[in-house]
């Protein structure tokens, strides 16, 4: 049922709560997005839950799992679809097609392109769609097109599209989304690279598309014809202590030699780089993504590192270094360099016949980024499949179905 006896005032209070910490969390950058999510009530389009929840800045809810757990469908935390909106740059008047449906959003987009502006949002699961369907009107959001179809398709009855907001987490551009998108479009979309997910804003320049900003972010994957799952490695499988290495793209490696390095005794090297506590690294993460040759990510429970299995643990994942040629790995580590636990020291873990080399070799990694490209912004960009090498920049490339991704980095500045 959709709660229709909130108290208004307490609506309008947790409203502008809301408002006040996505401001602290640099989510709010502009006016117009700010007044958007004054103007939607978020609690209809969550009505199982509380007010209190419905409002939280960092709170993603679930609408719908399938059998064995995971998860098809969420209202992403307000916070990055805060973020993503400001990355998309919407104006009244604009053509907005959403991928990845769940109301909310949707709602938000309907404020933001006004009266004269168009928005459609479709997504590949009926449920989701019928959930929007029912949801948005009630909310008074009626005007927009909520539609069944894949994802990959796009809507082309509706195109061409000034912007294409993917709400969900895809490791390529469709064609279809280029295509019905405006000459000067702009598509924000949760990018999956080599493991690590952005929120990336591509603008359209020509035949391949500039990334204009990108933030953290995670999404569920992408269904349907744009599904590209990860390889997860097992190393170590207890009743709750889990250890295993997350595989992009078509990257083969022998598996059991992997967990027999990973039973051999630890190496550690420590680089000399430090970080205040709480403070953000996703950038060198970013970083060890675009250099290191075998990159994976390390994803450990908190009881693995409790009783000793690993030295950081994390679900979503730590960035790590494999050599199949030894069959070792290195993964990223921390320590803090004081009692007070006010600073911390970047370091590498490692197992297997090579451990120290790779330790070393994560390592110096870590130094170079700390030397040269600390506080820059890697250049991301998508050019169509079958771009020759000689037109790219320099960097990693990633080599997708329909485009070619590159992560390059600034010259460093002595």
């Amino acid at each position: 049922m959709i709660e229709t006896t909130a108290d208004p005032s307490r609506v309008d209070e947790l409203r502008e709560q809301l408002v006040g910490e996505l401001r602290k969390l640099g989510a709010l950058r502009t006016e117009a997005v700010e007044t958007a999510i004054r103007a939607v009530p978020r609690h209809l389009f969550v009505p199982e839950e509380t007010l209190e929840k419905a409002y939280a800045p960092q709170r993603t809810f679930t609408i719908k799992g399938n059998e064995h757990g995971a998860t098809l469908s969420t209202v992403s935390a307000a916070r990055i679809q805060a973020f993503m909106l400001e990355q998309a740059d919407i104006r009244p008047g604009m053509r907005v097609l959403e991928i990845g449906s769940g109301g909310y959003n949707a709602a938000l987009l309907a404020e933001l392109v006004g009266k004269d502006g168009h928005v459609t949002t479709i997504d590949i699961d009926p449920d989701v769609i019928d959930r929007a369907r029912r949801l948005l009107p009630a909310a008074g959001y009626g005007d927009v097109h909520a539609l069944v179809t894949d994802g990959a398709q796009g809507e082309p009855e509706n195109a061409p599209y000034d912007r294409i907001v993917v709400t969900v987490e895809a490791a390529d551009l469709a064609p279809a989304w280029v295509e019905q998108l405006t000459e000067s479009g702009r598509i924000v979309v949760p990018l999956r690279m080599r493991g690590l997910t952005r929120s990336v804003a591509f603008q359209r320049e020509g035949a391949h598309l500039v990334a204009r900003d990108y933030e953290v972010c995670g999404f569920v994957p992408m269904q349907g014809a744009g599904a590209s799952h990860v390889q997860l490695v097992p190393l170590h499988e207890g009743e709750d202590d889990h250890v295993g290495l997350r595989l992009d793209g078509e990257e083969r490696v022998d598996v059991e030699k992997l967990r027999e390095a990973f039973a051999q005794p630890r190496a550690e090297t420590w680089s000399g780089v430090t970080m205040a506590r709480g403070l953000p690294y996703d950038d060198l993460d970013l970083w060890l993504a675009t250099t290191l040759p075998e990159f994976a990510l390390m994803a450990a429970t908190r009881p693995a590192r409790d009783r000793g299995l690993v030295a950081s643990a994390s679900p979503m994942g730590i960035a790590a270094l494999i050599d199949s040629s030894s069959s070792s790995f290195a993964y990223l580590t921390m320590r803090p360099t004081s009692p007070e636990r006010e600073v911390f020291e970047f370091g590498a873990v490692a197992h297997g016949p090579e451990a120290a080399k790779v330790a070393e070799q994560l390592v110096a990694e870590m130094q170079i980024w700390d030397r040269d490209h600390r506080g820059q912004r890697a250049e991301l960009r998508a050019y169509p499949a079958g771009t020759p090498d000689q037109e790219l920049p320099g960097g990693r490339v990633l080599d997708r179905s329909a485009f070619r991704f590159t992560i390059s980095w600034p010259p460093a500045e002595h």
